[in-house]
């Protein structure tokens, strides 16, 4: 199915009524299998726990959101992150959490709506979903999924669980699984709606597709300047407009890192970022990444946040006006940084650089 508009322009005029100054900051972690302090790795097992910390010290700090990935390799730890989520809920009393994201062609999508409608329960209203169709592909082998029916069943899975995350039953028939007449899922969403993002790598075709499905849009930027996304932000509100549906959120979500002073950032950084770059470019064909590379996403227009609270608060600034967002999700687990750099990092983020990102964003 073909979701662009038929007026659909790559540049189009912007929308300047936007409040910046509204932005949401939160939190992104893949679970990265990291290393202690003495370079030792950690097993899974603790590497969950960690995460569960560091959203309850995100939690501390007045942070908006907190999203787990959902992985299915070594490399990462968290394979279920519903079950983290609700952990958080259990220790937190106001951050957001949710998913990121949620690879709904491998999953069921009513299995999906009620792990996080029970979520939703236990945390008093504060889950949210973001689906996507993920970077990775191990989870197709694993749950006995074809790779090549890799977009088909996204089509069609979202199609269910955009009826369940509206709070109605799902009458539908498709193509991989019984038809569904009427049908009530439960536990019911207590507010009515579970919110439900898509995160887009910069296809046009899913963009459209969020409007189409009246959900909010998370940019996956993680190079390149992120100035380079905003046709897609025009397309979001050109397609909501073109199909009838009220103004929707955009949120981008991109790599990050925070210490005292850029210097420090980067030389903490790089050989974490760099060994990770390599093991997914084996995979991948990537050739390896220089330092060259590296300190040009790390720099203004790169995509990389990284650097003392005021270099990345004005990049993150940055974005948030030229994309007009609503959330900034910083994610924060790059390779395997060890832990206590990680709960620096969330510490300087909430403490830090999001009341400087507001001032910037207050005097537009």
């Amino acid at each position: 199915m073909t979701w662009l508009p038929s007026a659909y322009a790559p540049h189009l005029i912007r929308r300047k009524e936007h409040m910046t100054s509204k932005l949401e900051l939160g939190l992104d972690t893949f679970g990265d299998a990291t290393v202690d302090a003495n370079g030792v790795a950690l097993s899974h097992a603790q590497v969950i726990r960690n995460v569960i910390d560091e959203a309850v010290l995100a939690d501390e700090l007045g942070l908006a959101f907190i999203g787990i990935g959902e992985h299915h390799r070594n490399d990462y730890a968290i394979s279920a992150p519903d079950t983290v989520m609700a952990a958080i809920a259990a220790r937190t009393k106001n951050i957001h959490v949710g998913s990121a994201v949620t690879v709904l062609s491998s999953d069921d999508p009513i299995r999906v709506f009620q792990r996080f409608s029970t979520v939703d329960a236990i945390s008093q209203g504060r889950a949210e979903i973001i689906v996507g169709r993920g970077s990775f592909t191990e989870s197709f082998p694993l749950f006995g999924y074809p790779l090549s029916q890799y977009e088909e069943l996204f089509e069609e899975k979202l199609e269910i669980l955009a009826q369940l995350v509206s709070g109605g039953t799902v009458t539908w028939e498709g193509n991989h699984r019984t038809a569904l007449n009427d049908q009530a899922v439960y536990p019911p969403v207590a507010g009515g709606q579970l919110k439900t993002w898509i995160g887009v790598g910069g296809s046009p075709q899913s963009v459209v597709r969020a409007a189409h499905f009246g959900m909010p849009l998370m940019l996956a930027i993680i190079g390149g300047d992120p100035v380079r996304f905003r046709p897609y932000v025009d397309l979001f509100h050109q397609a909501l407009e073109q199909m009838g549906k009220p103004k929707l959120p955009v949120g981008q979500h991109s790599p990050g890192f925070v210490t005292a002073t850029d210097e420090e950032a980067r030389e903490l950084l790089f050989p974490h970022y760099q060994a990770m770059h390599a093991r997914i470019g084996r995979e991948r064909g990537w050739p390896p990444l220089t330092r060259d590379q590296f300190e040009a996403e790390a720099g203004p227009h790169g995509a990389l946040m990284i650097g003392s609270p005021d270099t990345v608060a004005a990049k993150i600034a940055r974005s948030a006006r030229e994309l007009e967002l609503d959330r900034f999700d910083l994610k924060y687990s790059l390779g395997t940084l060890p832990h206590e750099y990680l709960m620096e990092c969330i510490r300087l983020y909430g403490s830090e650089v999001a009341p400087r990102v507001h001032d910037l964003l207050s005097r537009d």
